[in-house]
C-alpha cells in the first residue's frame, strides 16, 4: 500500500490554499500552482475530455515548459492519438504516454482474454492506475481536470487537495467550472479537441469501454456501459496495493512510456 504521512501543517496549508483559491479563475489557480510547485509539477491530459485541453491551453500560456502526460492504455481511439499529435504541434509540448507494464497480449495470457469485460477494475488498475503512479514519480503536485459537475462522485472536489492515493498535492483548476464554460473557452480560444465529441461521445476512454451517448442520457453513460462502474480508479479514495503492479512487471522490460510525435 502506498502511504504518506499527511502532517497537520501540510493539511492546514493545502486547506487554506484551497479556500483562498476557490473563487479565483483557473488561470490564477494555475499560476499559483506553478509558482508553488514548478518544476516538480505535471499536467495530466487524457486527450479525450475537453477539460484537459482547456488546461493544456491555459498552462502553455503561463508555463510553456509544462510537463504533460497521458495514459496510453493501448486501447485508445485513433482520434485520441491524433489529438496528442495535434496538441504537440500546437503547443510545442511533448506529451509522454505511460503504458501498462503488460502489453495487451501479455495481459491476455496472464489474466485471460477481454479482461475489461470480466474485471473492469483490475483492467483499469493495470492499464491506468499503475502507469499513473509511475507518471507521478518525483513530482510534488499534479494538475487534474476534475470538475464538480462531471459526476455525483465528484461534487466535493476541492481546488487544491492532498492526493493520498499518489502521495502528492493535486490541483483542480476547473473544479468550479461547468461543461458550458469549458466549451465556451474551447470555442473562444480555438482549442483543439477530440473529434469524437462531435459524434456523440461526451466522455472518452478506451475503445472497449466507451460508446456514444444516447439523447437524454448522462454524459458519462457511455463509460463502462452495462456495469455499475463510474470511475477508473485514478480519483477514488481506495488505496493502491502494489501486488498487481509487481506481478505485472515480472519479466517485462522497456514498456514504460512513449513520446508523442
Amino acid at each position: 500500500m502506498v502511504e504518506q504521512k499527511y502532517g497537520d501543517k501540510l493539511a492546514e496549508r493545502l486547506d487554506a490554499a484551497s479556500e483562498r483559491l476557490d473563487g479565483r479563475s483557473p488561470l490564477e489557480i494555475l499560476a499559483w500552482a506553478f509558482q508553488e510547485y514548478a518544476p516538480d509539477i505535471t499536467l495530466a491530459c487524457s486527450f479525450g475530455g475537453v477539460t484537459g485541453m482547456v488546461l493544456l491551453d491555459m498552462a502553455a500560456k503561463i508555463y510553456p515548459q509544462v510537463r504533460v502526460f497521458y495514459l496510453d492504455t493501448d486501447f485508445l481511439f485513433p482520434e485520441t492519438y491524433d489529438l496528442v499529435k495535434e496538441a504537440s504541434r500546437r503547443y510545442g509540448v511533448q506529451p509522454v504516454g505511460f503504458k501498462s507494464r503488460l502489453t495487451p497480449e501479455e495481459q491476455a495470457r496472464q489474466y485471460g482474454a477481454a479482461l475489461w469485460q470480466r474485471d473492469t477494475d483490475l483492467c483499469c488498475q493495470l492499464r491506468k492506475v499503475e502507469p499513473n503512479l509511475r507518471a507521478l514519480e518525483g513530482q510534488k503536485a499534479w494538475i487534474s481536470g476534475l470538475r464538480r459537475d462531471q459526476a455525483k462522485t465528484r461534487t466535493q472536489v476541492r481546488v487544491v487537495e492532498w492526493d493520498a492515493k499518489f502521495n502528492l498535492a493535486k490541483v483542480n483548476p476547473l473544479a468550479h467550472w461547468t461543461e458550458e464554460q469549458v466549451w465556451r473557452y474551447i470555442r473562444d480560444n480555438n482549442v483543439p479537441y477530440n473529434k469524437l465529441h462531435d459524434r456523440g461521445y461526451p466522455s472518452i476512454g478506451c475503445t472497449y469501454c466507451t460508446r456514444a451517448v444516447k439523447p437524454g442520457e448522462d454524459s458519462r453513460a457511455g463509460r463502462w456501459a452495462g456495469s455499475d462502474k463510474t470511475e477508473c480508479g485514478l480519483h477514488t479514495a481506495a488505496p493502491i496495493t502494489l501486488d498487481f503492479a509487481i506481478k505485472a512487471g515480472e519479466g517485462v522490460q522497456g514498456n514504460n512510456d512513449t513520446n508523442a510525435g
